[in-house]
């Protein structure tokens, strides 16, 4: 494939979300590292993109024609529903994540069912917490000493999450030593999710994180087609329940993550 094919499909890649990752480049392009970094380093040249931590992201006079989050809804299994869906396993996974929290320390939680079942077993420990859920922030605000704060951006009432547009950097200035998020998948290949647009909204949350703490109930691990969060080597955790198969653990270990059995 020549490079200005190579380019062109760099370019396509971000057109729904406003970024790729450096993963989701290699398996589009099935090119190198290091003919992957020369392209972008073409575009940035030319002013197309900019290259970010992990991927690349549309430049900033582009940014303006992304689609919003105002005119698009989620893929994937609305909140309600999947709420109830292996529950239990979800609930020995929160309270094994939120046994990683320090007292008064400062943590991001991702939005989504297995996230939201740390919540009750937060109080008392005087967090503050970043959070892009309204469920998570109403599952929080009978804690009276944690803090809470929200990105701005637009609700998605399937999700009950709060999006930016795409390479709008919404996020107060925030830093934390924790990230707790789910996924819709994990597989060889990464961590997965339905919809481009959370793999954005993730990214932004994993770049101000020092661990990058995944919680995910047994029947995520499957064969699955998705926008490719990150990489395996990118998840320091990853919370489980004890249905996990042992080659999908030994996967997991083989890529240096820190397999917690709740």
């Amino acid at each position: 494939m020549h490079a200005a094919e190579r380019e062109k499909l760099i370019l396509e890649a971000l057109e729904p979300t406003g970024f790729v990752s450096y993963r989701d480049l290699e398996t589009r392009l099935e090119a190198s590292p290091a003919t992957i970094r020369r392209d972008l380093s073409r575009l940035e040249e030319a002013g197309q993109i900019t290259r970010v931590h992990g991927g690349a992201k549309r430049a900033a006079h582009d940014e303006d024609t992304a689609p919003t989050a105002a005119r698009v809804s989620l893929l994937g299994t609305p909140f309600d529903q999947s709420i109830t869906q292996n529950l239990a396993p979800k609930q020995a996974i929160g309270r094994a994540a939120a046994a990683l929290c320090e007292p008064g320390e400062g943590i991001m939680i991702d939005g989504g069912t297995t996230t939201l079942q740390m919540c009750p077993h937060l109080a008392g420990l005087d967090l503050q917490v970043l959070t892009n859920s309204l469920h998570i922030v109403n599952a929080l605000l009978p804690q009276a000493g944690t803090r809470i704060l929200v990105p701005s951006g637009s609700v998605f009432r399937e999700q009950n999450i709060i999006l930016a547009p795409s390479g709008e950097d919404s996020m107060p200035r925030f830093h934390a030593p924790k990230l707790f998020m789910g996924a819709a998948a994990v597989g060889p290949r990464g961590v997965m999710q339905d919809d481009p647009i959370l793999v954005a909204a993730e990214r932004r949350l994993m770049d101000r994180a020092e661990q990058v703490i995944l919680l995910v109930d047994s029947s995520k691990f499957v064969s699955s087609s998705g926008a490719i969060v990150c990489g395996l080597d990118e998840v320091d955790v990853l919370i489980t329940d004890s249905a996990i198969l042992p080659d999908q653990a030994d996967m997991l270990r083989a890529q240096g993550v820190r397999l917690i059995i709740a």
